[in-house]
C-alpha cells in the first residue's frame, strides 16, 4: 500500500525508494537479526538512505514486520501448481508450500494475520476458497471450510514454528524437546496416560511431518464430505 502524503520527508531519498524495496530489505535483516534486532536505523543503513525516508512508505516497525511476513507468505505461491490440478492435491501442495516458506523465515509465522487483511494473506484465502469450490462441496459450506483450512495452515504453522524463536536463544530445539519429554516422563501415568507413553515420539518428531499429518486428516475429511461414498 503506497503512501501519498503532502511532501517527502527531509533527511532521506524517498523518491528513490519503494515499499516493496524497503520490505524486501527488512526480510533480509529479520532473517539475519530476528525481530528484536531490526531497527529503522539499520534498515536505512542497508538501503543507503535516512530513517525519515522509510517513514514515507511504512508507518512503524509493527507495520513493517507485518508487511515483511506477508511478503514471505507470497513466496509460497511461486511453488504452487496451477489451478488446473486436482483440487485437494493442489490444496495440499499449497499448504505445505506455505509451511515451508514460514519455516525458512520463523519470525514471520506469528505475523500472518487471520482473518487476512494484507495482500498475500488475502490471496491465500482466495486461492484456498477457489480450490475448495472445485471439490464439489456444496456452496453453503465453502466459506466455513475454506476459512478452517486457512486457519489451520497459518495458525498451526505459527504454533509449531514460532516457539523456536523463543528457545533458540538459550537452548536448541532438540534440548528443549528432551527437557519437555523428561517432564512428561515424570508425570503420574494414572493422570496422564497418553503423555507418559509418548515421550519418545515428542523427542524424535519432525515439525513438518506433524503439520502434514493434521493437514492430511483435514483434507481427507474434505474429500469424504465432497464425494460421499454410495452405499453398496
Amino acid at each position: 500500500m503506497q503512501r501519498t502524503r503532502g511532501r517527502a520527508p527531509t533527511g532521506g531519498r524517498a523518491g528513490a525508494l519503494s515499499q516493496e524495496l524497503i520490505v524486501g530489505a527488512a526480510v533480509s535483516l529479520l532473517d539475519e537479526l530476528g525481530e528484536r534486532g531490526l531497527t529503522f536505523r539499520l534498515l536505512a543503513k542497508a538501503l543507503n538512505t535516512g530513517p525519515g525516508a522509510l517513514y514515507w512508505h511504512v508507518s512503524n516497525k509493527d507495520e513493517l514486520v507485518a508487511l515483511a511476513a506477508d511478503q514471505v507468505l507470497g513466496q509460497a505461491f511461486a511453488a504452487h501448481p496451477s489451478l488446473e490440478e486436482e483440487a485437494v492435491s493442489a490444496l495440499r501442495v499449497l499448504a505445505v508450500a506455505v509451511f515451508d516458506a514460514l519455516d525458512r523465515h520463523p519470525w514471520a509465522a506469528s505475523h500472518v494475520s487471520a482473518p487476512p487483511t494484507l495482500a498475500n494473506a488475502l490471496r491465500l484465502l482466495d486461492r484456498i476458497g477457489t480450490l475448495v469450490a472445485r471439490t464439489g462441496l456444496p456452496a453453503e459450506r465453502h466459506f466455513a471450510v475454506s476459512t478452517a483450512i486457512s486457519y489451520y495452515i497459518t495458525g498451526v504453522s505459527a504454533q509449531i514454528i514460532a516457539p523456536r524463536i523463543t528457545h533458540d536463544a538459550t537452548v536448541s530445539r532438540d534440548d528443549f524437546l528432551a527437557q519437555t519429554a523428561q517432564r512428561w516422563e515424570e508425570l503420574d501415568p494414572a493422570d496422564y496416560p497418553f503423555l507418559t507413553r509418548t515421550t519418545q515420539h515428542l523427542r524424535d518428531h519432525a515439525d513438518r511431518d506433524q503439520f502434514i499429518a493434521g493437514l492430511d486428516m483435514l483434507l481427507d475429511g474434505l474429500s469424504t464430505t465432497a464425494h460421499p461414498r454410495t452405499p453398496a
